[in-house]
């Protein structure tokens, strides 16, 4: 099988467990940056194939770095602090 087209069974590209890391951050750095004209415009079939790729990539970059850094201001705590994550105070009266 070719390690790069097996699409037969969803799989588009290289395994990302074989990507060392540069190449996976460019794989992601890539994906992301193509997101949303594929979302826009792509063909139904390319959207879902662009879908299982990125879960892909993400997974493994999360299986890899688990214990990422997570800044404060992303997680809700750190959005209510903000006051910006659409939720209305109910109206005083």
């Amino acid at each position: 099988m070719n390690e790069h087209d097996e699409r037969g069974n969803t799989m588009t590209g290289v395994d990302p467990g074989r990507l060392d890391d540069q190449q996976l951050m460019k794989e992601l750095e890539t994906i992301h940056r193509t997101r949303h004209d594929t979302l826009l415009y792509a063909s139904n079939d390319a959207l879902r194939a662009h879908n299982e790729r990125m879960a892909q990539l993400e997974g493994e970059y999360l299986r890899r770095n688990p214990r990422r850094p997570v800044a404060a201001g992303r997680t809700r705590e750190g959005a209510r602090e903000r006051g910006g994550c659409g939720e209305t105070a109910a109206p005083q009266g």
